[in-house]
């Protein structure tokens, strides 16, 4: 009875640091996707300021000047 206590007292303490673990994993992907959306918006809004140079660009062009 005692050694099947302890087992299980093992198990839950195996468990406890697994979800432990489990945890900083997730904040950590956490912190990433964060980075990765604030990098995609930055990218997202460069390509629209890019895409207007252009646009304005052979606007210009267009008209001679």
């Amino acid at each position: 009875m005692t050694k099947q206590i302890e087992e299980k007292d093992d198990l839950i303490r195996e468990l406890r640091q697994r979800v432990t673990e489990l945890l900083a994993i997730s904040k950590s992907h956490q912190q990433l996707m964060a980075r990765q959306i604030q990098e995609n918006e930055d990218l997202k809004r460069d390509n629209k300021l890019l895409a207007k140079q252009i646009d304005d660009y052979f606007n210009m062009r267009g008209r001679g000047l």
